[in-house]
């Protein structure tokens, strides 16, 4: 009978039927109540997260049935850590699973390159939690929180507008040297972690106090308190995120990085007029260029590779001149891994005289067809005889931007004016190309034009 009031106390604990205060009062109306319904069926609360139990002699035999290059051996200390982020503070772990696919991949291929422990990686997780725009107390920033004086030592740009600290590529590139040079001064990754925390010279110090030790474990009593749970939490990390189905950890929305090149503008621009140019959106291009501090690249970090989604590289190609003089700024080069270097006049020729078919592609709509080159949906149903606005992924369209886009826009008025309206996607350099010997200054002259600035349907005199 005791064992059966224990069960019924416990079940109508986990299930809810009676709050705490009441549960060891055997005479309670409440706990008959629930008596009744434990009898009759227990349904499992699905309101509560699973969390299995694990003991400490199941950990250690998948530690050690694990493959991995660092020196790792369970003890208490590192127990005690996967106790923590897989029971007590689940969420942050599963921040971390959120995050990891947006930088495991190329911190794996990082790590391959200096030839260098792949489980190092983990490090980034415990010193930022894989926010690459995190600032610490003490002024450590990005993935890898680095403080200013290391980040300079490693070539690490950092002013009031751009911080090369908070750039994925550049921290994980300059930490993966940085440890490196810790393993070759130390002769061992745990403790080159934990000199990484810590400074070298603190660990200097607690291998002279430990009797010449050189083993974290062997150095542990004497190194600063941070630095102690710092390398087992590193470990801890590494342990859990290998075995995520045996703790029930399933990430619903892994996040993952956008495909994306570089490319150098060499000059100075604002992230939201060139999304606006682009069609981009800002978030993603922020995202991918985290080290820009307030949307802006300035003219003293100019020469800086922008990353840029995959998917807009060819429309960039395409329409280098006009972007160029949107953004207000002189005719500029693009620097791009994949891509030759070329000028504008020559780049705009190329577009002009592969510009009279387009092939369509998945996510195109005449509209978008339209502004990309310079011309209006009418022209290119008439070029194309379409009676609607339905296109199919894979057909050939006729695009004559250069000739009939001309044409249809240009008229003379009756004071013998002659007059352009402004198309989708032109620019003043744009239209200044396609009119023999007009140039932009003319265009504003003539318009009294204080900007660059215009907008379809606008008329403008042009002679």
């Amino acid at each position: 009978m005791k064992n059966h009031w224990y069960r019924i106390i416990t079940l109508a604990l986990i299930t809810g039927l009676i709050p705490l205060s009441h549960a060891f009062s055997q005479d309670s109306d409440e706990l008959v109540a629930a008596a009744s319904l434990v009898d009759e069926e227990v349904l499992p609360n699905y309101h509560y997260e699973y969390i299995p139990d694990f003991t400490y002699d199941q950990i250690d035999r998948r530690i050690k049935a694990m493959d991995h290059e660092m020196a790792f051996e369970l003890n208490d200390r590192i127990f005690s850590f996967i106790q923590y982020f897989t029971v007590r503070n689940r969420d942050y772990t599963k921040m971390v699973l959120a995050r990891k696919e947006l930088f495991f991949p190329m911190f794996d291929e990082t790590m391959a390159k200096h030839e260098m422990p792949l489980e190092i990686k983990y490090l980034s997780i415990i010193e930022s939690g894989l926010d690459p725009q995190i600032r610490s107390r003490v002024g450590a920033m990005g993935l890898w929180q680095f403080m200013p004086a290391t980040g300079g030592m490693y070539g690490m740009k950092i002013n009031s507008d751009v911080d090369d600290r908070m750039d994925p590529e550049l921290s994980t590139d300059a930490a993966a040297k940085y440890l490196k040079s810790l393993y070759r001064m130390f002769g061992d990754w745990e403790v080159a972690m934990a000199a990484y925390n810590c400074g070298p010279g603190n660990v200097r110090k607690a291998i002279r106090r430990s009797g010449g030790k050189k083993t974290f474990w062997g150095i542990y009593n004497y190194l600063p308190k941070e630095t102690r749970s710092y390398v087992p939490q590193v470990q801890a990390m590494l342990y859990i995120l290998n075995h995520l189905d045996e703790h029930n950890f399933h990430p619903e929305d892994p996040t993952y990085v956008v495909e994306y090149e570089k490319i150098r503008f060499d000059r100075a621009l604002s992230l939201d007029k060139l999304a606006e140019l682009t069609n981009l959106c800002v978030a993603d291009l922020k995202t991918l260029n985290p080290a820009i501090k307030d949307k802006s690249l300035p003219e003293s970090n100019k020469s800086m590779a922008l990353r840029i989604p995959k998917s807009k590289m060819s429309y960039i190609q395409q329409n280098l001149a006009w972007l160029s003089d949107s953004l207000n700024n002189a005719p500029l080069m693009l620097h791009a891994s994949s891509i030759e270097v070329q000028s504008v006049e020559k780049l705009a020729q190329d577009i002009k005289q592969n510009s009279t078919t387009y092939k369509v592609r998945s996510g195109d709509v005449l509209g978008s067809i339209a502004q990309r080159h310079g011309v209006t949906v009418t022209q290119i149903k008439s070029w194309n005889n379409l009676s609607s606005n339905l296109i199919r992924v894979g057909q050939t369209l006729k695009i004559n931007s250069g000739i009939a886009g001309n044409i249809a826009s240009t008229k003379t008025n009756s004071s013998g004016q002659t007059t352009y309206t402004v198309q989708p996607g032109d620019s003043l350099w744009i239209i200044s190309r396609k009119h023999e010997g007009l140039t932009v200054e003319q265009i504003k002259r003539l318009n009294n034009l204080n900007s660059n600035n215009i907008k379809p349907g606008q008329k403008l005199i042009i002679g």
